[in-house]
């Protein structure tokens, strides 16, 4: 058995696997095995098979991180065996009665879902967007960002599975403080009902690539704990 627990990365939309490219490399140099899960979002339920497949390809036990959308996908899919923790940044994570969209629905519309236009029956950000997804990172970073989003089927966020992981295994919580995508009093909210240990950064949604070395301090915590 390695010393260490793997990490196996969710994202969320308007993202892809890449997004946490600032935090692999030292994971990797700190001993993990790490995987960054391609989610399609075209469904929850594909999206949770992808994570769990890469569960697959590392050892047990493993720490799953979700971004975003990618919390709900953790939430399901944490329920796996070989999870032993997780770890969410700026994201969802809806209980057994709760949708990504129903959650949301709790707490005010952020800035972010009046540069958004549905088109092919999926949902897209528009180039006005990126400000208030990924604000605080340089120009050209957000550029790109912009250009590699992955765009989600329009009725994902209606989407619901069973299995409500942070009920039963331990959590960890990055609040971005400065998120205009994902409501700060929502990611509140959820961190505190699953009791997480929380950790608050002034942020735009995009932690892990604008403040990647605070949210690389939170994934070690959550490591050595495990």
């Amino acid at each position: 058995m390695p010393a260490k627990p793997s990490i196996v990365f969710a994202h969320g939309l308007w993202a892809d696997g890449s997004c946490y490219s600032k935090v692999i490399p030292a994971l990797k140099a700190d001993g993990h095995q790490v995987v960054s899960a391609q989610n399609s979002l075209d469904t929850l339920e594909g999206d949770v098979a992808t994570v769990t497949r890469a569960l697959g390809r590392v050892s047990s036990p493993a720490i799953l991180v979700g971004h975003s959308y990618g919390g709900t996908v953790i939430t399901a899919a944490g329920t796996d065996d070989r999870v032993a923790g997780l770890v969410y940044i700026a994201a969802l994570a809806p209980d057994a009665d709760e949708t990504s969209q129903s959650l949301q629905d709790k707490f005010p519309a952020t800035e972010i879902f009046a540069h958004i236009e549905v088109a092919d029956g999926r949902i897209w950000m528009l180039p006005s967007g990126i400000g208030y997804f990924a604000g605080d990172l340089p120009e050209q970073e957000q550029d790109l960002v912009w250009a590699t989003q992955g765009v989600p089927d329009a009725d994902l966020f209606n989407q619901k599975l069973p299995g409500t992981a942070w009920r039963t295994k331990p959590s960890w919580y990055v609040v971005a403080n400065n998120d205009q995508t994902v409501n700060p009093e929502l990611e509140r909210f959820v961190a505190k009902r699953m009791g997480a240990h929380t950790y608050d950064v002034d942020s735009s949604h995009v932690a892990m690539l604008s403040h990647p070395d605070f949210v690389l301090d939170v994934i070690r915590d959550a490591a050595k704990a495990v």
